[in-house]
């Protein structure tokens, strides 16, 4: 421990401890303890907090080694200096103005100190009865014990819908097994890319870092922040390393879109977001980006020009052979180490074809009778014949690829079929199918229903109901309620009695 590092009690401990070290190591006989005291006394030493030469009386000198010979146990807390009765109780703030400077900073608690104490002798020149304004210094000192930090002043035009917060107590933490969660965020790099157009860019790096371990699971530098390139790298994390448990991001776009936020739900990777605007729950990430910027784009500043290509290829190498390869601080191990030790809680991963239809956002369309199709994003598809029954469709699709899209069961999920894009040049040529009648239902048996040939014959002439409406009116011995036309031909007598 350094002498800054200590306390003024511990270093004039040591200091009286080291002045009389001699009479202790090597006790004086009888009678010669005051001569013992003299020499030291006639010696110059140097003040413990100022640097500057001073003695000591005998007298003095004597009273601290009958205190470290009566406290064997602890001679360095009895050559302490005393603690004032008054330490932590600021006598000289009374009641009343410290009520005044509590209530100024829990209206204005992102003023600075010297700010506070400006204002409080302002009020307490318009309020004598508040007494005197002690010194800056004892105001100082009386805020800090109290806990009356200056906080942080919140950025203009993001306070809007931020909901207040409780203060809490801050702690770090870490799950006990591998790939139980991952880290993830976007990070602005201070280097730019030139483009095969020859257009200067700024390039966004995507890493997932696994919490246990503080393995990077990818690492890759993009063009922007979207939900696209979210997806593109997490696709590749889970495909090297597996599924995690959980994912901790914080409530960026591209983490909250529909894709995204579905695809891990359907992977049953649990999403967790940060609260907004505080980044140091995402700190391991956070500090991840400092050796980014202090190692591996440090050591390509003489590269010039930097290209998208050459950057990646640059920080897949760094990644893997040192970030990943090198003692950790708080682990004790290498990250590559670890997580092929510890208890690990990873899950298989599908193939990448797989993933590519998990990613997608689920949304119900509307079947156009006309043609069957649907429309999504302004793009029209072609649903096949035999879903023509279906008028509210259930599709899956990302925004970024409409190629092609998916037609699922809404009940199970299940997919179907896949739905292209609607090609009229080649509908032009004319040539269509016959649209098959509904098959019958089958039987419990699985054979399906047959009837006798009567029953398929068709039925014709008078409909069922509306005969029976005739029946009905025709029993009440009402006449028509209508006049014939003379051009009417008479109705016949033997119909009128069929």
């Amino acid at each position: 421990m350094s002498i800054q590092s200590r306390s003024t009690r511990e270093v004039w401990a040591r200091f009286r401890l080291l002045v009389i070290g001699p009479l202790l190591a090597s006790p004086p006989e009888r009678g010669e303890l005051q001569a013992a005291l003299g020499h030291l006394a006639s010696k110059s030493y140097r003040h413990p907090c100022t640097g500057e030469p001073v003695q000591f009386g005998a007298s003095t000198i004597e009273r601290w080694y009958y205190l470290a010979r009566n406290h064997p146990d602890d001679p360095a807390g009895a050559l302490a200096r005393k603690v004032p009765e008054h330490v932590g109780t600021h006598p000289s703030m009374s009641n009343a103005l410290a009520s005044v400077l509590r209530a100024q900073y829990q209206e204005h608690p992102t003023w600075s100190h010297q700010l506070q104490y400006d204002n409080l002798l302002a009020i307490a020149a318009a309020n004598p009865e508040l007494g005197e304004v002690p010194s800056y210094s004892t105001i100082l000192r009386f805020m800090k014990s109290r806990g009356l930090i200056r906080q942080r002043r919140k950025r203009p035009g993001r306070t809007s819908n931020i909901p207040e917060f409780e203060t809490r107590e801050r702690r770090s933490f870490e799950v006990q097994h591998v790939h139980g969660l991952w880290h993830t965020d976007y990070h602005e790099g201070s280097r730019r890319v030139l483009l095969p157009s020859g257009q200067w860019h700024q390039c966004h790096l995507l890493a997932f870092l696994d919490d246990r371990s503080r393995l990077v699971c990818h690492l890759q530098w993009y063009l922007a922040q979207t939900a696209e390139t979210f997806v593109h790298g997490l696709m590749q994390a889970i495909v090297k390393r597996g599924l995690p448990r959980s994912l901790l991001s914080d409530n960026g776009k591209p983490m909250l879109a529909a894709e995204a936020v579905e695809g891990l739900l359907r992977l049953g990777i649990v999403h967790s977001t940060t609260l907004p605007y505080c980044p140091e729950q995402n700190g391991k990430q956070e500090s991840f980006w400092g050796q980014v910027e202090g190692r591996l784009l440090a050591m390509l500043e003489s590269e010039n020009p930097l290209t998208l290509p050459m950057l990646n290829r640059a920080t897949q190498a760094w990644v893997e052979l040192e970030y990943n390869r090198s003692r950790h601080s708080e682990l004790g191990d290498t990250p590559l180490c670890v997580a092929m030790t510890a208890p690990s809680v990873a899950r298989s991963a599908p193939d990448m074809a797989r993933l590519r239809h998990l990613f997608r956002c689920q949304e119900k369309r509307t079947q156009r009778r006309s043609d069957g199709t649907i429309s999504v994003s302004g793009i029209r598809f072609e649903m096949p014949s035999h879903y023509r029954t279906i008028l509210r469709p259930t599709v899956r699709f990302a925004r970024w690829d409409l190629s092609c899209i998916d037609l699922v069961d809404p009940h199970t999920g299940a997919l179907l079929c896949e739905l292209y894009p609607l090609d009229k040049a080649k509908n032009a040529d004319g040539v269509r199918r016959i649209v098959a009648a509904p098959e019958a239902p089958e039987s419990e048996e699985g054979e399906r229903n047959t009837t006798d040939e009567s029953s398929e014959a068709p039925v014709t002439g008078i409909a069922p109901h509306l005969r029976r409406l005739m029946q009905d009116y025709a029993a009440t011995g009402m006449p028509p309620a209508y006049l014939p036309h003379p051009s009417e031909i008479p109705i016949d007598d033997t119909e009128n009695n069929s």
